[in-house]
């Protein structure tokens, strides 16, 4: 089953939102990951069995702070 993750990050620089991409991009059965949002400040991650709390608390500590919007199933 595939789920769609969506976390705020406090990314205050392009360094930032490139680390937080490639730490993301590294994890377990990702597939996708992107960023939306006005301040492109929202990261979406989509992938098979993504364990979205790890993620966020890996995120929380290499980045800053990291908020879970949702998880969702990914039809």
């Amino acid at each position: 089953m595939k789920q769609k993750i969506v976390m705020k990050v406090q990314m205050s620089c392009q360094k930032c939102r490139t680390e937080s991409l490639k730490l993301v991009a590294r994890a377990d059965g990702v597939s996708f990951v992107g960023l939306e949002g006005a301040e492109k400040d929202k990261l979406v991650v989509i992938g098979e069995g993504v364990d979205a709390v790890k993620l966020a608390t890996s995120l929380r500590n290499k980045v800053g702070h990291t908020e879970l919007i949702s998880v969702a199933e990914q039809k």
